[in-house]
């Protein structure tokens, strides 16, 4: 019999071992349980390591949402962001570290409540699911073995509201891409500067320019994309698709002309 290997990711342990059990009860279904993002993200990487990859990562939509000193939600459009220096990984951007990590692992989302925003980001961040966390053992097994056969499972009353925030941020993509365009190609790189979280020292030393000089740079770039902020002038970059720069490397763009 194939067996189907399941990780469940939620910070409340009775909830998580609760779960656990129940599907462990099944005969097809190989289950562990983890109770936070970088434990997921430990055991994920000792399971592959043994040739022992999980197929399906059950993953609480409010992971860490009550540890101290949780990073700020996802800024609209924008990319969930890497582990901050504390470890901490919300349950979005767990979703999205498993997606590039891991593209094998099918993510499904427990929600406690339908919310059409958060469910629109898990979707863009990699997962195939969303799902509450009051529905039935049966219908839980059901998403499982249905996103193994490469289906995407959403509450019905969630549909609408998710197809409306998908085609919303696509058209937020596009007027991005379109603010993105109008940099120059110098200020295109001070941006990606600012995407990879460089300060504008490290940006000068980088570009081989005076502090100043990429002062001026960085108010063109936050003019001309219309924010007022480093932060949203970086949500407004990924959401055009504006990669940072690679540290170790070259300037990087995901489609664009400089590499």
């Amino acid at each position: 019999m194939v067996r189907i290997r399941v990780l469940v990711v939620d910070d409340h342990r009775i909830f998580a071992e609760s779960l656990a059990a129940a599907l462990a009860a099944e005969p097809d279904v190989e289950v562990a349980a983890a109770g936070s993002g970088p434990a997921a993200l430990r055991s994920l990487e000792r399971a592959a390591t043994e040739g022992r990859r999980f197929d399906v990562l059950l993953v609480d939509a409010d992971l860490g949402s009550t540890v101290p000193g949780a990073r700020l939600p996802v800024q609209d459009g924008a990319e969930p962001g890497p582990p901050g220096p504390d470890g901490f990984v919300d349950g979005i951007s767990l979703v999205a570290g498993v997606r590039t990590g891991q593209p094998s692992v099918r993510t499904v989302v427990l929600a406690e409540k339908d919310d059409p925003r958060r469910a629109a980001l898990a979707l863009q961040a990699g997962a195939s699911g969303w799902v509450a966390k009051d529905c039935s053992l049966s219908r839980l097994l059901t998403v499982i073995r249905g996103v193994l056969r490469d289906e995407t499972h959403l509450p019905p009353a969630l549909l609408t509201g998710v197809l409306r925030e998908l085609t919303a941020a696509r058209k937020h993509r596009t007027e991005s891409e379109r603010l993105v365009e109008s940099l120059t190609p110098r200020e295109r790189e001070v941006l990606r500067c600012m995407v990879a979280g460089l300060g504008r020292k490290a940006v000068a030393e980088r570009l081989f320019l005076s502090p100043h000089t990429v002062r001026t740079h960085m108010q063109n770039v936050l003019g001309k994309l219309g924010v007022h902020s480093t932060l949203a002038a970086v949500a407004l970059a990924r959401r055009a698709g504006v990669g940072p720069v690679d540290l170790a490397g070259d300037v990087v763009e995901r489609g664009g002309q400089l590499a």
